[in-house]
């Protein structure tokens, strides 16, 4: 019973295997139509072809009883073979070697069948046909898949291409588009400055010359857009990249640097948008990764700020060289909980304010943090110029009250990200940051390893200017810039990063360390680059706006004091500058100050602030005698 059962289960599988069968044959019944002509075309031209197209009369009769019995063999091989049932648009090589099996298989057995004793045909009829039948089949199939790319490369929606780099990576990606039709991308031509790849193919894509024939080659192969594929390039060549499109009013994609890959392989699909980062960075910034990991491996670590720009990706790359704690002090919850999440279990989120001198000697007396990176500030200079007292209870007193903490629980390295506003201050911002520079450097113990890190705007912070022109130009304009002279000094937030984790390992004696930024930027320059990179043009799309400089601002900004003599560091990028201490009258000026600043008397707050930020330091070391805490 159960064998009767189980014969009446199968039944139904059986007739569902029968009929897929029978659908695949239906299917393939064009494909074994073709393969049967082919194959016949080919036996009948080595026939005509080997009696010099005089075929004796008894040969041809020979021939139409064995060619029937070779196309049964071929067309049973490639069965076996698995040339039928298959979509040749995506064939590669698997199907190639599919193909080279059936053909060798029929060939054999052919040979075998027919070669010994009494022969139909002539034996250069069996063995050329084998070997050029399986060759006539193989076109059939790729030609099919051939036709296919063809049309799918002719949409209208296709970008035709040409790809600066015929490197690794260039010729990666233009396999990888001719591979991937359907992502939207024609590679038409390629340019690279290396002679040795000039008048050569990546695959049927010519690498017609060097960088300079952009804007011609754009216009002699109707390309409407342009890949730079040199994931190592520098801004200079990014940035003649960009005018050569420019010039013949095309857009620009990149492909991404090799450190923001994940596994290091390179396809259509990471292709992205030209970004402002791309044109104002510089050269990868090499760091000593051994230096900043053993500064940092099993050691107790401390960012205040944590939730900014700026201290999250110092949390992000401290965590990296594997901590035994990565503290993260921040004032804002919703910053703070999305710090802890990049981080994960290794952070440990502190909600505080470091202008609550009380909880800040908490914290360092219950976590024992051995490194502290401070970036916690107000930043922003047009509001902290309406608003000076908060910039000094912030900026002034919060950095006291950690720098007092720091010294008082034996933190041994401290690093205090500070700007290039504090040189010669003009703003509320730049002095605040000036004096925070002093406290630091005052506090720092006997053998301590502090210091100051001063750099310019990094892309991407929130106190920089780049996402107010982008916020502008998603909203149709005006870009506005307050004068078409002023410069600015940029970098990325990872060079910035890297760099202060590295001068952090320089740090002996209250140095303040400053940053190579490289040129500075004229802002109404790099307006002009952010609304191109929209897809925009200056003036007929996006008007920009001259406002007028506003309080406190500088047409020019300055990286070191006429005074502060620099020094090489062992990292290029880095300088160290000679370590500076409070003078007499701002010890004596502080208490006024945060007194002021307690009352909210901005106007008198802005006065005093930019007074003793612009006093000379005086005091030989060890004769300073600090006022105690003002309470918050």
């Amino acid at each position: 019973m159960s064998g009767t059962s189980a014969e009446a289960g199968d039944e139904p599988r059986r007739l569902t295997r029968v009929a897929r069968e029978a659908a695949k044959v239906r299917g393939d019944l064009p494909l074994v139509v073709l393969d049967l002509t082919l194959i016949s075309a080919v036996y009948t031209a080595v026939l005509v072809l080997r009696f010099d197209g005089a075929v004796p009369g008894r040969y041809w009769s020979s021939f139409l009883v064995y060619l029937p019995i070779a196309l049964a063999v071929h067309v049973a091989a490639n069965s076996v073979a698995g040339l039928y049932g298959k979509v040749w648009l995506h064939a590669g090589i698997d199907e190639a070697s599919r193909i080279l099996r059936a053909g060798a298989g029929a060939g054999l057995v052919l040979a075998v069948a027919m070669l010994p004793g009494s022969r139909p045909v002539p034996a250069s009829v069996v063995v050329l046909g084998a070997a050029l039948a399986p060759t006539m089949v193989g076109i059939l199939r790729f030609q099919a898949r051939l036709f296919a790319l063809r049309r799918d490369q002719s949409g209208q929606d296709a970008s035709r291409v040409v790809v600066v780099g015929a490197g690794e990576a260039g010729g990666a990606v233009i396999r990888d588009m001719l591979r991937n039709p359907r992502e939207g991308f024609v590679p038409v031509a390629a340019l690279d400055d290396d002679p040795r790849l000039h008048a050569r193919d990546i695959a049927t894509v010519p690498v017609v010359g060097n960088l300079d024939l952009l804007a011609d080659t754009i216009g002699r192969y109707r390309a409407d857009l342009v890949l730079l594929a040199i994931p190592t390039a520098d801004s200079r060549l990014v940035r003649k990249v960009v005018l050569g499109a420019d010039e013949a009013g095309v857009a620009v994609k990149v492909l991404p640097r090799a450190q923001e890959l994940a596994d290091g392989s390179l396809g259509v699909r990471d292709v992205r948008d030209l970004e402002i980062a791309d044109l104002l960075g510089r050269d990868q910034v090499v760091t000593d990764l051994d230096g900043v990991r053993s500064t940092l491996v099993g050691r107790r670590v401390l960012i205040t700020g944590a939730g900014g720009s700026i201290g999250a990706e110092i949390a992000r790359q401290v965590h990296a060289c594997e901590p035994a704690e990565l503290l993260l002090l921040d004032h804002d919850e919703t910053h703070l909980h999305d710090a802890q999440a990049r981080i994960g279990e290794q952070g440990v989120s502190v909600l505080a304010n470091i202008r609550d001198a009380d909880y800040v000697d908490a914290v360092f007396a219950e976590h024992r943090p051995e490194v502290v990176f401070h970036t916690a500030a107000l930043k922003h200079v047009p509001i902290l110029e309406d608003y000076p007292s908060e910039a000094v209870q912030t900026n002034v007193q919060g950095a006291e009250n950690v720098a007092r903490a720091a010294a008082d629980h034996g933190v041994d390295r401290f690093v205090f990200i500070s700007t290039d506003k504090a040189v010669h201050p003009s703003s509320v911002m730049g002095a605040s940051k000036r004096l925070g520079e002093l406290l630091i450097a005052t506090y720092a113990p006997q053998g301590a390893h502090w210091c100051a890190v001063r750099f310019g705007n990094v892309l991407g912070s929130r106190g920089s200017v780049v996402p107010t022109f982008v916020r502008q130009i998603r909203e149709g304009g005006p870009v506005t810039v307050t004068d078409p002279e002023m410069t600015r000094f940029f970098m990325s937030i990872e060079e910035a990063v890297q760099l202060v984790l590295q001068a952090g390992v320089f740090a002996k004696d209250r140095e303040v360390f400053m940053l190579d930024m490289g040129e500075p930027v004229r802002i109404i320059d790099l307006a002009k680059r952010m609304i191109r990179l929209s897809g925009r043009r200056v003036g007929d799309d996006i008007e920009i706006e001259v406002t007028g400089m506003r309080r406190g601002e500088k047409l020019v900004e300055e990286l070191r004091n006429a005074e502060e003599h620099p020094s090489p560091t062992p990292h290029q990028s880095i300088v160290a500058l000679e370590p500076a201490s409070l003078s007499l009258n701002v010890v004596e000026g502080l208490p006024r100050l945060f007194e002021l600043a307690k009352r909210r008397e901005h106007e008198a707050v802005r006065g005093e602030l930019l007074n003793l930020a612009s006093q000379r330091p005086s005091i030989p070391e060890g004769e300073m005698t600090l006022p105690p805490p003002v309470g918050s």
